[in-house]
């Protein structure tokens, strides 16, 4: 009777825990965003291009000024839009062709442009694509890591950017979003094991360097997130809005390393764990040092991976600066390449710092796990 109450009360607090989280959460975000763009008779729809009715290729197979198309919308209504000749906007029209129609009304006038073409089949059948590969290849882990990303995405969308919304300093914020995504990623991924509480804290610690030699190195070369490219479109949003955006540059850095840094962290805990469990035997300098073997093999990849994400990410300003052949004071003081060195750089330190920060912490909690094991039970002292 007493363990059936116990489960029923152990339960209930669950129940009542998760209820104060869901309406805690709720009230979060609860934000008011400010109108920054009119948007007023603006709308998206979905259409599909019925005919070519003005053309704007040239003799030469070039193109010059708008096309005029004629458009079916969803609601089978047809109708006549421009299709501008950009690259950002607009598309090449063909007869058939799914494209968005960017729908502009003024009173009883209405125009219609083709802001793009139509890639939610694309991109809703590539991710699905993804997540079936990741299932079938991982099993009953690539499930959880699917869980795991949703997860992710959905502490982003609906808790760091309310955070920012509500005043919290993106740094915090971060750091906060962070512990979160690392707890709910080595919980789902590992479960409530001395593994997972091991790579989640050197997770932490790793993320916390990267974003601690982030800012320094910010102080150092008097970069800050004001440096960036768009920043004008962002001094706009900090007007309008309660987000310190000069701070948004180094949160990035913060989460562009937790993927590293948690992969590492949890490729020593469960090196160190595995050989806790074939060798219980082995004390725990003998655990660190091997938790450190195996980090400072991946140590290297990891820091490579990380730092070539970060150019391939900025490739088409590395290209530009090599083709112009700038000068090399020019381009070792230019905004844009320091903050993509601070970038690699910062996130390389994290992946650095958490192999040591790993080995430690599992091989402590092994032989924390390990006394609690060795530990006689109530009966065995009678």
């Amino acid at each position: 009777m007493k363990q059936s109450m116990k489960r029923f009360f152990k339960r209930l607090a669950i129940v009542l825990s998760i209820a104060i989280m869901l309406a805690a959460l709720l009230q979060l975000n609860q934000v008011n965003k400010p109108a920054l763009v009119n948007t007023d008779g603006r709308s998206f729809e979905k259409a599909t291009v019925t005919a070519i009715l003005q053309d704007n290729v040239q003799e030469n197979g070039s193109r010059i000024g708008d096309q005029l198309v004629g458009l079916r919308l969803a609601d089978g209504s047809e109708v006549e839009a421009n299709s501008p000749n950009g690259l950002l906007f607009g598309t090449v029209c063909k007869p058939g062709m799914p494209v968005i129609a960017m729908a502009s009304k003024t009173g009883s006038l209405s125009s219609f442009t083709v802001y793009s073409y139509d890639r939610f089949k694309a991109v809703v059948g590539f991710l699905v694509f993804f997540c079936l590969l990741l299932m079938v290849v991982g099993g009953p882990k690539g499930i959880k890591s699917v869980l795991a990303l949703i997860m992710t995405f959905a502490s982003f969308l609906f808790f760091f950017f309310p955070l920012l919304m509500h005043g919290i300093a993106p740094l915090l914020a971060a750091v906060i979003t962070a512990c979160l995504i690392l707890a709910l990623t080595v919980w789902l991924i590992c479960g409530s094991t001395t593994k997972a509480l091991a790579a989640g804290m050197a997770a932490l610690g790793g993320v916390l360097c990267a974003g601690l030699s982030a800012e320094v190195f910010g102080q150092a070369a008097h970069l800050s997130g004001y440096n960036v490219s768009n920043i004008e479109a962002l001094l706009f949003v900090g007007q309008n809005t309660r987000i310190d955006v000069g701070q948004l540059l180094f949160a990035g850095i913060l989460f562009a390393s937790l993927g590293a840094v948690l992969d590492i962290a949890m490729d020593v805990s469960a090196a160190v764990y595995e050989l806790q469990q074939m060798n219980p035997d082995k004390d725990t300098r003998m655990l660190f040092i091997s938790g450190m073997h195996v980090g400072q093999d991946v140590m290297g990849t990891m820091a490579a991976t990380l730092i070539l994400a970060v150019f391939g990410g900025s490739l088409g300003t590395w290209v530009l600066d090599y083709v112009y052949d700038l000068p090399f004071l020019q381009l070792i003081n230019a905004n844009s390449l320091d903050i993509v060195i601070m970038q690699g750089l910062s996130g390389g330190i994290g992946v650095i710092m958490t192999v040591p920060l790993a080995a430690a912490c599992s091989a402590l909690l092994a032989r924390h796990a390990r006394e609690n094991a060795s530990l006689p039970c109530p009966a065995e002292h009678g």
